[in-house]
């Protein structure tokens, strides 16, 4: 079982990477997410991976985080529906913190806008991850430091300013990256209408 790499990238799409490590390229999955942190050609990178092996097929995903990899496991083993290419697509349109958060709110409406992902689907995710998930338990780098911003306070502030932002008609994907920013430039107190208005500065 493959748990992590770190090689050189040989090439970089927004949903896949080759890393070479010790003279070998592995074609890698990643969301897009993950894709905002991956270096340029020739440059190192670190993945946390998730094998997936099949009678006909090996498939690695990998992920900027053990957070990021420990949570898309989650959504593959225990709720019923969504399958590894699912799995990427909604960590493709929300960072783990707005899932999490989303979930931890119940927030249906939310997480249907992630593809493949049904009102029916939506609420099987809440009842299944509802007492799994916790805010706030990044591992590594900057999204350690955005999860304990959004524990420390006020996660509902976060995923408010996505909303507000969203009704402005940002994408989900831009109006959450853009909020992550903030968060990691504010203290844990701000509010919704600060976290707004750094996202947009």
């Amino acid at each position: 079982m493959i748990a992590r790499i770190k090689g050189t990238v040989l090439e970089s799409t927004p949903l896949l990477v080759v890393l070479e490590a010790g003279g070998v390229g592995y074609e890698v999955h990643i969301p897009i997410t993950t894709a905002e942190k991956v270096p340029a050609i020739g440059g190192e990178c670190s993945l946390f991976i998730h094998s997936v092996y099949r009678e006909d097929s090996a498939t690695l995903y990998g992920f900027a985080s053990r957070d990021d990899r420990d949570f898309y496991r989650l959504l593959i083993e225990k709720v019923s529906g969504i399958g590894p290419k699912t799995g990427i697509s909604m960590l493709s349109r929300m960072s783990t913190d707005l899932l999490r958060s989303a979930i931890a709110s119940s927030d249906v409406a939310l997480l249907s806008k992630c593809p493949g992902i049904g009102k029916k689907t939506a609420e099987r995710l809440i009842i299944e991850l509802k007492d799994k998930v916790g805010l706030g338990t990044s591992s590594s780098g900057a999204a350690s430091s955005i999860g304990a911003a959004m524990s420390a306070a006020q996660p509902s502030a976060f995923q408010d300013a996505v909303a507000s932002l969203m009704t402005l008609g940002y994408k989900p994907a831009d109006a959450d990256k853009l909020v992550r920013k903030a968060t990691s430039k504010l203290s844990a107190e701000a509010t919704v209408e600060a976290l707004i208005r750094e996202a947009l500065a």
